[in-house]
């Protein structure tokens, strides 16, 4: 059985994988790391709501999926326990991430 929920886990992403493929489009066609006003600025072209965007990214950082370079150029992880902080009041709100100015890339390109 938990061999099986595993499997399921592995088929089904725990992201919006549309907003996935969003992200790591604009990143190839950027082809640099996203920044938080990249993130914003498809917000507004799509009308998405940006911390929908976030969501998805951050649960794909502590995933280990994405990576987050903070301003100093080094590797910062995002841990469950931040991600969930973020969400205290309920959504995630834009002063939420205020700290967050580094980069943002996926560690697979495709």
């Amino acid at each position: 059985m938990a061999q099986e929920q595993m499997k399921q886990e592995e088929e089904f992403p725990k992201w919006d994988v549309a907003l996935e493929a969003l992200t790591r489009e604009e990143n190839k066609k950027l082809e640099r790391p996203l920044l938080t006003s990249d993130f914003l600025r498809l917000a507004k072209e799509h009308a998405i709501r940006f911390d929908d965007i976030m969501d998805t990214v951050l649960r794909m950082v502590i995933l280990g999926k994405w990576t987050y370079t903070n301003p100093e150029g080094e590797i910062a992880p995002i841990t469950q326990e931040e991600f969930d902080k973020m969400y205290e009041g309920g959504r995630m709100k834009d002063e939420d991430l205020h700290e967050y100015t580094g980069s943002w890339t996926p560690i697979n390109a495709e």
